[in-house]
């Protein structure tokens, strides 16, 4: 018998009034990343709460380093494809390097591009204090926001690394007060990565809003995890944070070199995999 809990069998389609109810039932939100119609199908089966379509699609699915390569084309090209597949999980799209940074007009053009042809239902951006007044404004035209702080993949380069976030009292009271802020903009819920456990549970019970970690404790009001990490489609190391709950890259290497070896040995195809000259 099967000790996995089964998924949820509410079919009703997930909106942002629901994580908020979520969070005052203290009901858990499990969130995980697409980046296709394949993948959100397997979201959705699964009964997954809220489908990112992340921009980590950079490190997996395209082959970058890091996700500051990643344009806003490919986003929509992914984002659509996911939204195509899904239909009760709540969805965000990330707002990819500097799509939110130069403008307001811009970021409000680039990140209704997500809504309209990405199919989204809400934008994540990356980013505290500093972005709270732009959330303001995306909130005010209407569009969603889902924050993000902590460890921010798109300023790699600036803070010298992927290095864990508020060890320090200075970095912690910035965290602090960027929830805060956030929560005063309007957003719906905050990313919480790469902090320290201690902290993020600080923060979980001083805002309203939903948190969800990413290495960042057990006590966050819901847990994302990247779906490459968390179905173990790439050989290699992975954070501390990350829970394997599959390995298909040996699964999927093992297949691949099971029917490469049968197409060699003439075992594929069969008659049974053939077509007949009768309709």
């Amino acid at each position: 018998m099967s000790t996995h809990a089964p998924p949820p069998a509410d079919p009703v389609k997930l909106r942002v009034t629901h994580f908020a109810a979520m969070k005052r039932e203290a009901r858990r939100i499990a969130v995980a990343t697409a980046y296709d119609a394949i993948t959100a199908a397997w979201c959705e089966r699964a009964g997954i709460d809220l489908i990112l379509v992340g921009d980590s699609l950079g490190n997996t699915a395209l082959g970058y380093e890091t996700t500051i390569p990643v344009r806003l084309e490919a986003m929509l090209h992914h984002a659509a494809a996911v939204a195509r597949a899904a239909r009760r999980a709540f969805l965000v799209g990330d707002m990819p390097f500097m799509t939110c940074r130069v403008s307001t007009e811009q970021t409000l053009v680039n990140c209704a591009r997500m809504i309209q042809e990405g199919g989204m239902e809400a934008v994540k951006l990356e980013g505290g204090s500093e972005v709270a007044p732009m959330v303001e404004r995306l909130v005010a035209a209407g569009i969603p926001v889902m924050g993000h702080i902590g460890l921010l993949p798109q300023s790699v380069h600036q803070r010298g690394g992927y290095r864990v976030q508020g060890r320090d009292q200075q970095t912690a009271r910035q965290l602090r007060d960027s929830a805060r802020d956030l929560e005063l903009a309007g957003a719906f819920s905050i990313v919480l990565e790469g902090i320290p456990a201690p902290l993020a549970a600080e923060i979980t019970r001083s805002i309203q809003i939903p948190t969800i970690g990413i290495g960042a404790g057990p006590d966050c009001d819901g847990q994302v995890l990247v779906l490459s990490d968390l179905l173990g489609m790439i050989d290699g190391p992975r954070p501390k944070f990350v829970k394997s709950y599959a390995t298909l890259h040996d699964q999927a290497a093992a297949a691949l070199a099971a029917y490469a070896d049968d197409v060699r040995a003439g075992r594929f195809p069969t008659a049974e995999h053939s077509y007949g000259a009768e309709p």
